[in-house]
């Protein structure tokens, strides 16, 4: 079965579309320091209304505790998506109370409307199946229609991404269908050598990924600090770097496993080791296999990959024709350890292979650095729900689509 799309649903005009958007955006003292989710969501929002439907869009934001929190709230966001839009966005101080029927009912077509936060109520991640489809039907209450369009929480079933999709004609929207087409590039068919550049903090993060793709790739890179448990694998001390212990047997099986099926595992040859976790801590580089020897001895904490593998890996990418990349390979936060994701982020840039970069910390950190969306071949909205399509799972959000 293929995904539902938009023109399935047939003509738009005076219907009512309730659309899942995934507008879970980073912010900083309640100003908005990412906006990509945010822009990724206009295309599907404009064809619906476009069409002479009205619109009642919803999504979640960090992690309140199944209650209202002003920490939480989607004002902020409702302000930026009014600003793109370029119209009016009207905004429901609840999900399904009060305020959110009395805005949905005088929505006008061509109008739309944002609920406040979904996970401001328990029933929206619930784990029994009959709350969340409860929570779903006064959703669905709203509507004539239901277009998913968050493809960051297509993996989660969730009342919202599975049971409202179950409960009214259905599509995806057309960023999840596109996220699904591009995702597909780098699963189905992809053009070799195929490499998988993977970094950020933990390797358990990462088990599934790189036990589905190692059969599948040709090359593999390994930074951040996930690359310390591997070099710990290889049987060297890390100091005070980030390191799963009980990880160290999985990646010594996933190094012995790539050397018997041809792949060539990259990981760091030096590494920018600091005092501590700091932005101004002093720091040196050293060899990844003696980390312990900076001056800083066993209390010293790899923070980026050094300038030997920052070469490394631009050679690789630059010789790669589809590459794959989750996870930043240091701390991108902090200036003085931000050269290895930027040059990781610029070897891509400068690529003439089709680079797919993993949501969640990679797009925020290109973005940081300074790089354009269009840099690159895709930018993926979903963090987990892109690495659990690599890893071949079943995604609810778009099983119930259709997808399979």
């Amino acid at each position: 079965m293929s995904l539902r799309k938009l023109s399935d649903l047939g003509d738009l005009a005076g219907k009512r579309a309730l659309v899942r958007v995934d507008f879970n955006v980073p912010l900083a003292d309640g100003v908005i320091t990412d906006d990509g989710r945010i822009r990724a969501a206009l295309p599907t929002l404009r064809q619906v209304l476009g069409a002479g439907a009205s619109v009642v869009a919803f999504s979640h934001l960090g992690r309140p505790k199944g209650a209202p929190d002003p920490a939480f709230t989607l004002a902020p966001v409702v302000a930026r998506l009014s600003e793109l839009l370029g119209q009016e966005v009207k905004f429901a101080s609840d999900t399904v109370g009060e305020s959110a029927q009395s805005i949905v009912a005088d929505l006008k077509p061509g109008e739309i409307a944002v609920l406040e936060n979904l996970r401001f109520n328990p029933e929206e991640t619930s784990k029994d199946a009959a709350v969340r489809k409860g929570f779903a039907e006064k959703i669905a209450a709203f509507g004539d229609v239901f277009i998913s369009d968050g493809f960051g929480v297509v993996h989660r079933k969730q009342a919202s991404v599975y049971e409202l999709a179950q409960l009214l004609p259905s599509a995806a929207g057309l960023l999840v269908a596109y996220e699904v087409e591009q995702m597909e590039r780098i699963t189905k068919d992809p053009q070799s050598p195929y490499l998988v550049v993977l970094g950020g903090a933990k390797v358990s993060d990462k088990l599934g990924v790189i036990e589905n793709l190692l059969p599948r790739v040709d090359r593999l890179i390994i930074g951040g600090g996930m690359a310390y448990t591997f070099i710990a694998a290889q049987g060297h001390s890390v100091g005070k770097s980030l390191l799963e212990a009980d990880q160290i047997d999985a990646c010594k099986g996933y190094l012995a496993k790539a050397k018997e099926l041809g792949v060539e595992i990259h990981l760091p040859v030096d590494t920018v080791v600091a005092e501590g976790f700091a932005a101004d801590a002093a720091s040196e580089v050293v060899p990844s296999n003696a980390i312990e020897s900076s001056r800083f001895g066993a209390d010293g904490e790899g923070l980026d990959i050094g300038p030997e593998s920052r070469k490394d890996f631009r050679e690789t990418i630059l010789s790669s024709k589809t590459i794959f990349w989750n996870g930043p390979m240091g701390v991108f936060e902090f200036p003085a350890f931000a050269e290895g994701t930027k040059a990781v982020a610029q070897a891509l840039a400068d690529s003439e292979g089709f680079s797919l970069i993993g949501g969640g910390d990679s797009a925020a950190a290109v973005r940081k650095l300074g790089f354009r969306d269009d840099a690159f071949g895709h930018i993926s909205t979903g963090g987990g729900a892109g690495l659990e399509f690599l890893e071949g799972k079943v995604l609810p959000g778009l099983e119930v689509l259709g997808w399979e």
